[in-house]
């Protein structure tokens, strides 16, 4: 398993990134992160190891500046820039995509927060390559006109306690036009810090990747 420290050219910026490949990777995961969060993120990172362990490999990256997560820290402007945040996406794909190592593997868009938004629209920009779009704890809603033009297949993960988020995850649901699944895990909360919540994410996410894997490779 190769891990390396990267900077992604996105926007006019230079995001940092970790990216992570297990020998034979099958696809690569680019984490959206959310409101107030970052490559650092315990939850995506813990999602993340158990995906690497299932065969696929991992990209965390920052989605804003230093300089833009301080002024985020204050004003909060940025975390709900859904077009900027879905830009640097389709930047970070198009990186990928180039990159001796990732080239020719399909991306999996996993979105948490306002990040499974930019990941909703950064599919729906560039659907050739993405295997599918997953969500947790996400607020798909926040994809506006772009959720009916996404093509992969969508999984939305949420917390059975979340119940605003809930809601707002079945009706972005009613307005996607491919597969998609609302998985609900039990007992758990926006953040999934319950007792095992965050393994059942794990688990769901990398059973969903497997059948997409799956039906891609009988296409």
């Amino acid at each position: 398993m190769k891990s390396e420290s990267v900077v992604v050219p996105a926007d006019g910026a230079t995001l940092p990134g970790d990216l992570v490949m297990p020998d034979s990777a099958r696809a690569v995961v680019l984490f959206a992160h959310g409101s107030g969060s970052s490559r650092h993120s315990p939850r995506n990172r813990a999602v993340a190891g158990a995906l690497r362990e299932a065969g696929l490999g991992t990209l965390l990256i920052d989605l804003l500046t230093e300089e833009e997560e301080r002024q985020d820290v204050v004003t909060g402007e940025h975390r709900f820039d859904i077009a900027l945040l879905g830009r640097r996406l389709v930047a970070a794909m198009e990186w990928l995509g180039a990159r001796p190592g990732t080239r020719g593997l399909p991306v999996v868009l996993f979105g948490a927060s306002t990040g499974a938004a930019a990941a909703l629209r950064a599919a729906a920009e560039r659907p050739d390559g993405v295997l599918t779009v997953v969500s947790r704890g996400g607020r798909p809603d926040l994809a506006g006109d772009a959720l009916p033009a996404v093509r992969a297949p969508v999984l939305l993960v949420v917390g059975g306690q979340d119940e605003v988020v809930l809601r707002l995850n079945e009706e972005a649901a009613g307005r996607l036009r491919v597969p998609n699944s609302l998985r609900v895990i039990p007992g758990a909360t926006h953040l999934f810090e319950e007792p095992g919540a965050l393994e059942q994410v794990a688990d769901t996410v990398r059973e969903w990747c497997e059948q997409c894997l799956g039906a891609a490779s009988a296409r």
